[in-house]
């Protein structure tokens, strides 16, 4: 075996070794399921349901190139995995986009109704804060700003506004600059929260952080036009052309321009990623490959 294919077998190995920890941990910090229990069981199912696990991975990896080494970190990034199942709970709600399928199986309030679905997705949000607030290996300095960070994330500012942006105008006709601004508030802002978490935990300072700020931007650009361009294939788990009739970019430009962009966003991440964590090179890493698998066939 060449070293470039020991490295990469490692470096698969280690990763799905982290996310099996975020996944044991997550299964510790949410109540225990019951059958009696609707409610924790179907914050159980939005949480747990096999799903990518983007979000803590990046922090996780991030902390480390950036020298932490507190064990409380895996339970933020489990933090920031509790808000992004709640916003997939409450983004498939009939009253929103009306979602089937995610994860491949039935959406929350399809198995549980709409009720328990919402108090599910409120019970989370609650149990992220909490989840912080007790995180152990954090200063206790921190966690003040580690809660603004999330909260802004998830606020009036942050996931909300990109959610009803999104609701109320992404059938009418827009440009790429409104576009590319309900991306970022619908999937940037939380990137932009878990880079900025793993800052704070590591200690780093306004230049890293503002690079990693960038890093934010450009992921969620490049993952919302993934998104986009994969909304007819049958294999993503989701409910297929939940984008007709929507404006997005692949509508606005097609899916050619589209990728080349994403592409961009990437290159641009890259660079900003180098310029935080220097010669520590794992978070690099571990975006280039998740989104070229993800661009097979795709792009």
């Amino acid at each position: 075996m060449t070293a470039t294919a020991h490295q990469a077998l490692s470096h698969a190995s280690e990763l799905l070794a982290i996310r099996d920890a975020v996944q044991r941990r997550l299964d510790q910090l949410l109540p225990p399921g019951s059958e009696h229990d609707l409610v924790s069981a179907a914050i159980r199912e939005s949480a747990l349901a096999p799903g990518k696990r983007l979000r803590p991975l990046l922090m996780l990896l991030t902390a480390r190139d950036l020298g932490c080494q507190a064990s409380g970190v895996l339970d933020l990034a489990c933090a920031v995995e509790m808000v992004h199942a709640a916003s997939l709970v409450l983004d498939d709600l009939p009253c929103m986009d009306d979602a089937a399928t995610r994860r491949g199986r039935p959406t929350v309030h399809r198995q549980f109704g709409e009720d328990v679905a919402i108090l599910a997705a409120v019970a989370l949000l609650s149990r992220a804060f909490g989840v912080i607030a007790a995180a152990e290996g954090v200063r206790l300095g921190c966690k003040a700003e580690l809660v603004a960070q999330l909260s802004t994330a998830i606020g009036a500012q942050g996931l909300v506004a990109g959610q009803f942006q999104d609701l109320r105008e992404g059938a009418a006709q827009r440009g790429e600059e409104a576009i590319a601004r309900t991306n970022e508030l619908k999937t940037g802002v939380l990137f932009g929260a878990t880079l900025q978490m793993a800052a704070i935990a590591a200690g780093a300072g306004p230049r890293v952080r503002d690079a990693l700020g960038h890093v934010a931007c450009d992921l969620g650009q490049a993952f919302q036009l993934l998104d986009d361009l994969a909304d007819g294939r049958p294999d993503t788990g989701k409910d297929c052309h939940k984008d007709l009739g929507k404006s997005t970019l692949v509508a606005l430009l097609g899916a050619d321009a589209v990728a080349r962009r994403l592409r961009g966003h990437l290159h641009s991440a890259d660079r900003y990623l180098a310029a935080a964590c220097g010669e520590r090179v794992q978070t690099r890493q571990f975006m280039r490959a998740w989104f070229e698998q993800q661009l097979v066939g795709v792009a």
